[in-house]
C-alpha cells in the first residue's frame, strides 16, 4: 500500500511484492520482485479501501477503491530475495495453499481498519442450511 509522494509523478498502491514466490501474470511465470497495479496515485492522507481475493492457489485479484487493479495466478516458491533459507522447504515450482496474512509499514506511518477475513472453508453440501456457495474447500464437520 504506497501513497503518492505529491510530485505529480505515478505511485500505483496495490502492488504484487513477493520474497521467494513466482507467480503467473499475463500468462507466464514473472519473476519479479514486485509487479506494479494498475490503480491511480493516491496522494495526501486519505482513507482507501483494498480487496485481495485468494482463490486457493489459483487466482488472486487486488481491488482498490473498487477497481480491480492486479490480477495472477498459481503462487509458487521460487524466485529470489530470500537468505537463509531450509531448502527442504524452499521447493522452486511447489505451488502455495496455505500461509500466512501479514500487514506491515515499510519506514512510514499507515493506518488500518475495518480488516475483515473470509474463511473459505465450509459446507459445500447445497442441502444444508450451513452451505454456502462461496466455498471452496470443504469441511463436512461444518455442514451439521
Amino acid at each position: 500500500l504506497l501513497g503518492g509522494l505529491g510530485d505529480g509523478n505515478p505511485r500505483p498502491t496495490g502492488n504484487m511484492c513477493s520474497p521467494g514466490t513466482d507467480v503467473v501474470f499475463q500468462g507466464k511465470i514473472d519473476e519479479r520482485h514486485c509487479i506494479p497495479s494498475t490503480s491511480k496515485t493516491y496522494d495526501g492522507e486519505q482513507w482507501v479501501t483494498g480487496e485481495i481475493i485468494v482463490l486457493g492457489d489459483s487466482l488472486i485479484t487486488h481491488i482498490i477503491n473498487g477497481d480491480t487493479v492486479l490480477q495472477y495466478s498459481k503462487p509458487q516458491i521460487g524466485g529470489g530475495v530470500v537468505t537463509n533459507y531450509d531448502p527442504k522447504i524452499k521447493q522452486d515450482g511447489k505451488l502455495l495453499q496455505e500461509g500466512f496474512i501479514a500487514l506491515q509499514s515499510e519506514g512510514q506511518p499507515v493506518d488500518f481498519r475495518n480488516i475483515k477475513i473470509l474463511n473459505l472453508q465450509g459446507c459445500m453440501d447445497p442441502t444444508s442450511k450451513n452451505y454456502r456457495p462461496y466455498f471452496i474447500k470443504d469441511n463436512g464437520l461444518e455442514c451439521k
